[in-house]
């Protein structure tokens, strides 16, 4: 299955999430604040499953989120993707041959402006906008970068969900489970 065939990627921020997903009949999902001892136990069980996984590079516990910590993930986990807010993770990601998603806090305008020249530089998989319940941003980010887009933060209810993909979005990133299972298959 391709990623884009999903409207939701569930993000696991704990054993119950990531025990939920791996029922589901989502293929994709991400880890959320794992603690890089259990790293590629769960990442085993979630490939038994026939899961692919992206992780987050900034909120492994235990693992600084540098290009070396990248490539280690890379060669010794061997995830589906890596989302990051850092250039340098994306950029080794790429190289690595492994879907690089960069994160983007929208915080303000100037922000904004700075993550266009950052993504000119890293040239990203993926976007992931958050917050992702701005679908008049949504749509000037999609426009601008040509960049395929997640949404995701401060997406609670199916409307916002459909807003965010009218505006662009490819998929929409939640830890909600209510979303989970009305977009279900």
């Amino acid at each position: 299955m391709d990623i884009l065939d999903q409207k939701i990627i569930p993000a696991a921020k704990d054993m119950k999430d990531f025990e939920r997903f791996l029922t589901s009949s989502y293929v994709h999902g991400i880890f959320l604040d794992v603690h890089i001892a259990r790293l590629k136990n769960l990442h085993e069980m979630a490939l038994s499953h026939g899961k692919q996984m992206f992780l987050h590079a900034d909120l492994i516990q235990g693992l600084k989120n540098d290009e070396y910590a990248t490539e280690y993930i890379c060669q010794e986990i061997q995830p589906a993707g890596i989302i990051s807010t850092r250039a340098n993770v994306i950029l080794t990601a790429k190289k690595k041959g492994v879907l690089a998603i960069q994160r983007l806090f929208l915080l303000d305008t100037n922000a904004l402006e700075k993550s266009y020249a950052i993504f000119e530089k890293t040239k990203p998989d993926y976007i992931e906008v958050l917050p992702g319940g701005m679908p008049h941003i949504i749509a000037e980010v999609v426009e601008k970068t040509g960049i395929p887009m997640f949404a995701g933060g401060f997406i609670r209810t199916v409307d916002d969900v459909e807003r965010a993909l009218e505006a662009g979005a490819k998929a929409i990133t939640t830890s909600n489970k209510q979303l989970w299972k009305h977009y279900q298959t």
